[in-house]
Parts: C-alpha cells; sequence; structure tokens
C-alpha cells in the first residue's frame, strides 16, 4: 500500500515539530527516517498512525486518512505499529501476544479461525519465536522481546509496518535479526517506515533515507544520496567519514572526533 504525507504541520503546546513534512513510500519499500533526538521521528510516525492527527496537512494509506479508517478495525487491518518500548501489564505467554494482532480482523471475544491460527503462527516462524510460544513474556531477553511485538504486528496482516527505533538497547546480533526480518518483509510487499538511530543500519537495509531536521525533510533518497558528510553535518552536528563497505557495497558512516 502507498503512504503519502502531505505538507504536514504538527505542534505540541504552541511548539513546531513538524513544519510542512511531504513524502511518499511505495509497496515493498523501506524509508528510514533518520534525525537528532527530538527532530520529531516518533512525532511523525504517530501522525502517519493516526495517533496524533497532524495540525495541518494530511496522511494518506492508499486513498484514504487513518481518521476515515479508525472504526471497525480497518486501520489496525491496514497498519501495524511497533513502538520502542512496550509495557505489557499482565504476564502472557508468547502465543496469546501474538495471537493479540488477530483482534482487528476477528473481534476481541471471538475464538480463533483457521485463518487467525495460520497467521499466528506465519507471523511467529518468520520472526523465529515459535519455540517461545508458551513462555510468559517476561522470561525474555529484550532482543526476544522485541521479535514477539514484531510478530503481533506482523499478525495483523499488515499492508504497512511503522517501526520506531526497533533496535535500540538491542545486543548486534539481534539487531541483525530484526533488520532481515524487516528487509523479507518489505521484499513480500510490506511497506515499511522506520525511524532509526544507527545511520549504518539505515544505509544498509533501507531503499531510501530521510533526514528530519528543524521540522523538515532536509533530504530524500538513496542511502548514498543521503547519508553525506556535509548532511550529516548539518543534521547531527557531527564529523564524520563516510565510505563504501567493499562487502555489502553499502555506505558507512564512522565518527571523525575534532580535537579540542
Amino acid at each position: 500500500m502507498r503512504v503519502a504525507v502531505d505538507a504536514v504541520r504538527f505542534s505540541y503546546n504552541g511548539q513546531p515539530i513538524l513544519r510542512g513534512v511531504s513524502f511518499s513510500v511505495s509497496p515493498g519499500e523501506i524509508l528510514t527516517i533518520v534525525g537528532q533526538n527530538g527532530s520529531g521521528k516518533t512525532t511523525l510516525l504517530k501522525n502517519i498512525s493516526g495517533v496524533l492527527p497532524p495540525n495541518e496537512g494530511a496522511v494518506y494509506l492508499g486513498m484514504k486518512q487513518p481518521v476515515e479508517m479508525s472504526s471497525g478495525g480497518e486501520l489496525a487491518r491496514c497498519l501495524a505499529a511497533v513502538e520502542q518500548e512496550r509495557e505489557v501489564g499482565f504476564d502472557f505467554t508468547v502465543r496469546q501476544l501474538v495471537s493479540m494482532g488477530r483482534f482487528s480482523h476477528r473481534g476481541r471475544f471471538a475464538r480463533e479461525g483457521d485463518a487467525d491460527r495460520q497467521k499466528i503462527a506465519a507471523a511467529m516462524e518468520s520472526t523465529n519465536v515459535t519455540q517461545f510460544a508458551e513462555r510468559p513474556i517476561h522470561t525474555l531477553s529484550g532482543g526476544e522481546r522485541q521479535r514477539v511485538f514484531l510478530a503481533m504486528g506482523l499478525a495483523q496482516d499488515p499492508k504497512v509496518l511503522l517501526l520506531d527505533e526497533p533496535t535500540t538497547h538491542l545486543d548486534i546480533n539481534y539487531q541483525i535479526q530484526i533488520m532481515e526480518i524487516v528487509r523479507r518483509q518489505a521484499t513480500a510487499g510490506l511497506t515499511v517506515l522506520m525511524a532509526l538511530h544507527d545511520l549504518n543500519s539505515a544505509a544498509q537495509y533501507s531503499d531510501r533515507v530521510a533526514i528530519l531536521h528543524d521540522g523538515v525533510i532536509l533530504a530524500i533518497g538513496r542511502p548514498a544520496e543521503v547519508l553525506t558528510e556535509i548532511n550529516i553535518k548539518t543534521a547531527f552536528d557531527a564529523e564524520v567519514r563516510v565510505g563504501r563497505d567493499p562487502f555489502t557495497g553499502s555506505i558507512y558512516v564512522t565518527p571523525h572526533p575534532q580535537k579540542v
């Protein structure tokens, strides 16, 4: 499903956060949003998901705005959002949590049908959490829990996936696992928008990168076009060197501290 963000503006308590943001994302594409802390990445994702409707401008999921899809579970069947950190109030098992992704398809109190069970099993298999099915969520590591929440989102069978810093606080092996899962889902046709801190992961796994700076899109395009030394200096006030990995072919960003 195509996602279009059209001149979105948003403020918190009169403080402008987004100042007219526009872009689109095509089915099967990964667009990664990068920027300094407080640049508005999470706010933008919430505008797209409908959690925070824009003050001005519009977001379109296909031909509809999120507000037009909010009743009857239509929005949840179209879009899944995986937050950076998620608290679980009860000690559900992994399978119980993943099965909650099917509520928008069958209702909260309806019994699971064959289609539900197939989608739950497929989501758990694709995120490699099947072996944890009967374990309480609190017994898992941070990386394992993040895969469970991703499985819960995929069980919704969405057309659009939003990810807010999905690899934060994870060891490198879990970071790679999460990013590889996301890449496979996009290859299968899912539209993916995610916010990331890690510029190297953004460079390696994204089809396009957008730098959010001062409430606007500073640059958007292929990683090599956007993640330049000049753009990173402007957006992050950081001196870096940008090279190309001879094995993966993707660019990489290396900090270059200045002498003081």
